[in-house]
């Protein structure tokens, strides 16, 4: 074969790859732009329960929330046209919801991944406010699915500030981080059921066996008075047993001074 003919043969051989990869191309992106323009075809959501197993928010609960802020159902959407990012953030801005993960999969399915705030301790004040808090401190309304096995805070309590935990003296911090103690306490834990706040700031708490009453004090040398109301109930009151004392008084140092009935 001539010089000639070689060069002609391989200038039909680029100009057929050149086609072929024109043709590729426009496929793919044909194909890119039949995905865009498709319909989403449903929802698929997975809640993380708690560790309680129970649900503050429902599958049924999500949809409606996503049209409310969307103004439309979710799969009136072309695929290509939902801001899948914006659909998380609108998503972690629910109280119940702490994180959110959300993608389209090769089916055309929205696909979300939710993990629920966890309630830890609920507030019941003397102003009518009812909420809970969370690990973080965030405020979580009442759950119309669940009501939360925690224990409850009441009395003469001040409003939610979003960074209270970061003032020593707020009576809500106090509580909050009272509540954490008797939380890493298995005995302290299945004890106290309540925690009171009364006028002067003094906290009163209520155990879940018997009918006495626990008088704490201001919030000072928490660990050292739920030290020894732990031990003043493992070894001090199977003597006397549970009916003898009306309350129980940890306000004065190294001391647990009980009232008779």
């Amino acid at each position: 074969m001539s010089t000639a003919k070689s060069d002609i043969v391989k200038v039909l051989r680029m100009l057929l790859w050149g086609v072929a990869l024109i043709a590729g191309a426009s496929i793919v992106l044909g194909a890119m732009q039949r995905k865009e323009n498709a319909p989403i075809h449903d929802i698929v959501i997975d809640i993380a329960p708690l560790a309680s197993g129970d649900f503050l928010i429902s599958e049924e609960d999500i949809p409606v929330m996503l049209e409310e802020r969307f103004a439309h159902p979710i799969t009136a959407f072309p695929v290509g046209k939902l801001d899948v990012e914006r659909l998380e953030r609108v998503l972690e801005e629910d109280p119940f919801v702490k994180s959110a993960e959300a993608y389209i999969d090769a089916q055309d399915r929205v696909n979300i991944e939710l993990v629920q705030r966890e309630p830890i301790l609920r507030i019941m004040d003397n102003n009518g406010l009812n909420y809970y808090l969370d690990k973080e401190g965030n405020q979580i309304p009442p759950s119309k699915h669940y009501a939360a096995r925690v224990r409850v805070a009441t009395g003469n309590l001040p409003p939610h500030e979003t960074d209270f935990l970061t003032q020593e003296d707020h009576l809500l911090r106090q509580v909050f981080v009272l509540n954490e103690l008797l939380l890493e306490d298995p005995f302290l834990d299945a004890l106290i059921e309540q925690i009171y706040i009364n006028k002067r700031g003094e906290f009163i708490l209520s155990p879940k066996i018997g009918k006495q009453t626990i008088m704490f004090g201001r919030y000072q040398q928490a660990e050292g008075k739920l030290s020894r109301l732990k031990t003043f109930y493992r070894e001090g009151l199977p003597y006397k047993g549970w009916q003898a004392y009306s309350s129980f008084d940890l306000r004065y140092e190294g001391q647990v001074v009980c009232k008779k009935r």
